[in-house]
């Protein structure tokens, strides 16, 4: 046999063992048809939100801005009181803050603090707090209500810590003349993360461009940033959190970036082009979940910033299909792996409950909890 011939006996014999070898065709492997991906890997819930008690036409619920989860069956809830059809706040105000059980039901109305709510903004339990305090950043702006930092006790009976400045500017255009506010002097504060020490970041905000940090009593330490869009500046900051090295993440929310920091505010880089950053939410799985309040998604990156998946559409002022999303504001995950969305936008909350099937590098996980 001559060597060419050797060659192609070869060569026939590998192409027999190859389509010997071949996987099944599409028309035998098996399919799921239809389907939009619009929750990802989870169901959401249907009904799941619900009107308050005294919610008789034409009330219904304002922005849902914030959420906490305390246990699957306590979650609680930050709203800009009632509103009407027409974008009215209700004469005295209510509903600011109330505890659902894990089907969605009210239990709690926090009424006894109506007075001291206007807009509250995000609501936080640090879990490093063993007596689970409840924390809310309200952004004032109306009522006499005040630009603050909340605590209250995990049942909402005692406020335990309030950080404010009564003197604080006016107007955004007066907050952004002074380079150097002081230490409780607000403009418009948004966002809040906890270290484990008990000390804290307060992202300021809307109207200043600042991360400021705190310790456990409130004690002013530090801070860094400035309006602009150079590196270590802001404009508008909507979202902190931070990974396991110490490393904090800022959502620079009108410069569509995340930059990030070493935990004494040193610049280290920043992800470009990330639409409307409102959320930055670190889990357990050191995955970087970011939210996008004009795309209605929300994004999963790596640490070092490579976008990995995404889940999210948009659902509608009130509610155009179930799960979908209308400017989500502020997510948060129970024990048990339900994803808590708050749609400031539309209204209403969102509770997604992971498939049974799904695929857990899709799903955010639990919050992720420092070492000390």
């Amino acid at each position: 046999m001559s060597f060419k011939k050797t060659l192609a006996v070869i060569g026939t014999t590998g192409l027999i063992i190859l389509a010997g070898c071949q996987a099944p065709s599409d028309s035998e492997r098996p399919i799921t048809k239809g389907g939009d991906g619009r929750t990802g890997e989870y169901e959401a819930v249907a009904n799941w939100w619900k009107p308050a008690p005294d919610h008789e036409d034409p009330w219904t619920w304002g922005q849902v801005s914030g959420v906490a989860v305390d246990t699957p069956d306590r979650i609680i809830v930050g709203i800009w009181g009632d509103r009407n059809s027409d974008g009215e706040e209700r004469d005295g105000g209510t509903n600011y803050l109330v505890v659902v059980d894990g089907d969605g039901n009210i239990t709690e109305r926090w009424m006894q603090w109506d007075s001291i709510f206007n807009k509250p903004h995000q609501i936080y339990i640090s879990p490093y707090d063993p007596e689970r305090h409840v924390w809310v950043v309200e952004r004032g702006g109306g009522r006499g209500v005040n630009m603050q930092i909340l605590k209250f006790t995990n049942d909402g009976s005692e406020l335990v810590m309030r950080l404010v400045d009564y003197d604080h500017p006016t107007t955004r255009a007066e907050a952004r003349a002074n380079p150097n506010p002081g230490p409780y002097t607000y403009g418009d504060p948004a966002v809040m993360a906890f270290l484990p020490d008990g000390s804290f970041y307060v992202g300021d905000g809307y109207w200043n461009s600042r991360i400021i940090k705190y310790n456990a009593d409130g004690e002013y330490q530090m801070e860094w940033g400035e309006l602009g869009n150079g590196p270590g500046q802001f404009d508008l900051v909507h979202g902190v959190a931070v990974d396991q090295d110490r490393r904090v993440y800022v959502g620079d929310r009108t410069n569509n970036r995340i930059q990030v920091f070493t935990e004494d505010g040193e610049y280290i880089e920043e992800w470009p082009d990330i639409s409307d950053p409102v959320g930055v939410f670190i889990d357990e799985n050191e995955s970087v979940w970011v939210i996008s309040a004009s795309l209605n998604r929300l994004l999963k990156y790596s640490k070092e910033g490579e976008l990995q998946y995404y889940l999210g559409a948009y659902g509608g002022t009130r509610g155009g299909f179930v799960g979908g999303l209308s400017r989500p504001h502020q997510i948060d995950v129970d024990q048990e792996g339900n994803l808590y969305i708050a749609s400031w936008d539309g209204g209403w909350m969102d509770k997604y409950v992971p498939k049974t099937d799904s695929d857990p590098s899709k799903l955010i996980g639990q919050p992720l909890i420092l070492e000390p």
